[in-house]
């Protein structure tokens, strides 16, 4: 994977995530708490959509084949999608079922202070989780908001692992929330309540990674910025007078391909116009070092008598 995918920070979480779970399980186990499991669920998942992550980002890095000649570099949108719809889905809806159990037959918890000792611990891990991922991102996100780098960003693991982080903490507090009120009021309900907000919150995360990785997956051209830059760096020489059309998609989160109809001297030798075409490409890829598939058709620039309506409207046809 490469240095865009995140692969330190999908690992810490990872590694923190496991942890909680077990401790988490062990705590709900011990003290009734609903919603202590319903965030051992979320860890659970969370482990699970960062070993799915690392599986998109091994998968993605297969040389291209018959079957699949631009690569497998989308195999990293798949298996977030897959992260984001079934395992949060499934979290969110267990988490839901428990909570709402938990609110028709309410029961007080023991050994409270296991669960809220693992509760603390456990914020304070996923806040370490957290401060990985964003100094991950940081160098990506620029001068965006957080919330723009999540919506624009072409590399799905960090804003996923951001997402999942965020939400693991968010979690973490209701459940906080719901297990103190219990130990100080003595009734169950504050804890199935916290429950289904840690539900709610699952889904709605689900929600939002699925909308964003949906994009992805049907694709998305390069930025205004990087259409920009392509565009001046075609017209940056006197290899080529106009350019008639231009469209871009990414193949993968590190790679995407360019392609276009530039207008040309009729005048000049097919030789020359080849060399001219190869002198572009170069300063495409320096302007924009992820396009990496170029694709450049030369049409002739017309400068005489406008040829009959009927050639117009076959042209426009190709």
């Amino acid at each position: 994977m490469s240095a865009s995918g995140g692969t330190k920070a999908i690992l810490a979480a990872l590694a923190a995530n496991v942890g909680i779970a077990i401790v988490k399980f062990v705590a709900a186990a011990i003290s009734g708490s609903a919603a202590m499991l319903a965030e051992g669920v979320h860890s659970l998942a969370d482990s699970a959509n960062q070993l799915l992550l690392l599986l998109g980002g091994r998968r993605a890095r297969r040389a291209a084949d018959q079957e699949h000649p631009f690569g497998h570099g989308r195999e990293r949108y798949v298996y977030a999608f897959v992260v984001s719809i079934i395992l949060f889905s499934i979290g969110g809806v267990f988490s839901l079922y428990e909570g709402l159990e938990k609110l028709r037959e309410p029961h007080p918890l023991t050994n409270w202070w296991l669960p809220v000792a693992v509760l603390v611990v456990a914020i304070g891990l996923e806040g370490f989780s957290l401060r990985t991922a964003l100094r991950e991102a940081r160098p990506q996100k620029g001068s965006q908001s957080w919330v723009q780098f999540v919506r624009r960003a072409k590399a799905p693991e960090l804003p996923v692992v951001m997402l999942e982080d965020t939400a693991a903490l968010t979690g973490l507090v209701l459940a906080l929330f719901g297990v103190g009120l219990t130990v100080l009021t003595g009734n169950g309900v504050f804890d199935a309540i916290g429950t289904i907000l840690i539900a709610l919150l699952l889904i709605a995360v689900a929600v939002v990674l699925g909308i964003e990785t949906k994009s992805l997956l049907v694709g998305e051209g390069a930025s205004a910025a990087d259409v920009e830059r392509i565009r001046a760096a075609v017209l940056d020489g006197p290899e080529v007078e106009s350019i008639v059309h231009l469209k871009t998609l990414y193949l993968g989160p590190d790679e995407l391909m360019v392609g276009m109809k530039v207008a040309v001297d009729g005048d000049r030798r097919l030789g020359d116009v080849a060399a001219g075409i190869d002198v572009v490409e170069q300063r495409i890829r320096a302007a924009v070092p992820i396009a990496r598939v170029i694709y450049v058709e030369p049409d002739v620039l017309r400068t005489g008598p406008r040829p009959p309506t009927e050639a117009i409207v076959i042209r426009a046809a190709d």
